[in-house]
């Protein structure tokens, strides 16, 4: 599984919050600042737009060559042999098709899953978080700073499921030799195999990082304004220091170090 990281973002909410109990740190979620909650329309907004760019790549064809792999397998499960090879060989027409259209195409989306991690925590508390993680970890207690840091996470997780162009293909067409010499019980468990090659790309999306931008383009909105009332030079140093917040969080979280946010700093 290969793994990305980007500042931008995708949509659907898992909130994950909670610590370990016998824990000093607080039981409940933290509330989030009044400038995280000001862009949450526009984070989610992100979130929807990167992700239907992500399934604007699913090629029709690859989608049926999945469906009919999984029909042939059935099929082939209820001993229907004429049908399972009437499946494979929809199967190897679709995979022809795409290749046809592109012979160097390697990976060839058929879907996208997203499920979004929210820590509603203070940067002081994660890092309260990983301080008492590492005395669990001296102490022996590994399952206990697992289950602690399991919840340390801000971000918006993309999979992408691809059929591998190098290899599936091959992998069907060798199923119907084996029909034809009625070696079913060998067709079985090669055709689950070519359906369990399917790559799983993931693409992780730091939220801290996506709130800091969307913090640091109303600012600078407020900062291009010719007459800035006192309110809005308030609501500007808030958004900044809100902003900043945010990039701590992302550092404490791994995301990244100072350097590597600098252009945001």
């Amino acid at each position: 599984m290969k793994k990305l990281f980007s500042f931008m973002l995708p949509g659907l909410f898992l909130v994950v919050t909670g610590f370990t109990q016998a824990s000093a740190l607080p039981e409940k979620a933290q509330d989030k600042s009044a400038e995280s909650k000001a862009v949450q329309t526009q984070v989610d907004q992100s979130a929807a737009d990167r992700v239907a760019g992500q399934r604007k790549k699913i090629v029709e064809e690859a989608v049926a060559a999945i469906e009919q792999t999984q029909k042939a397998l059935q099929a082939l499960n209820e001993g229907k042999t004429d049908d399972t090879l009437k499946a494979l060989e929809a199967t190897t027409g679709k995979l022809e098709l795409i290749l046809a259209r592109d012979p160097k195409l390697a990976l060839v989306p058929v879907s996208v899953d997203m499920v979004t991690y929210d820590l509603f925590a203070s940067v002081d508390t994660v890092k309260a978080s990983i301080k008492e993680a590492r005395n669990l970890l001296d102490d022996g207690k590994v399952q206990e700073a697992r289950s602690l840091m399991s919840n340390l996470a801000s971000e918006v997780v993309i999979s992408t499921t691809s059929i591998p162009l190098a290899t599936y293909p091959d992998a069907i067409k060798a199923i119907s030799p084996l029909l034809d010499k009625g070696e079913t019980e060998k067709a079985k468990p090669a055709l689950q195999t070519a359906l369990n090659t399917l790559v799983v790309t993931t693409e992780v999306v730091p939220l801290p990082l996506l709130r800091s931008q969307h913090m640091l383009a109303a600012a600078e909105k407020l900062a291009e304004k010719k007459s800035r009332s006192d309110e809005d030079s308030k609501q500007l140093d808030q958004l900044l220091k809100a902003a900043d917040e945010e990039l701590k969080m992302a550092e404490v979280l791994g995301y990244g170090t100072r350097k590597d946010f600098e252009p945001l700093h």
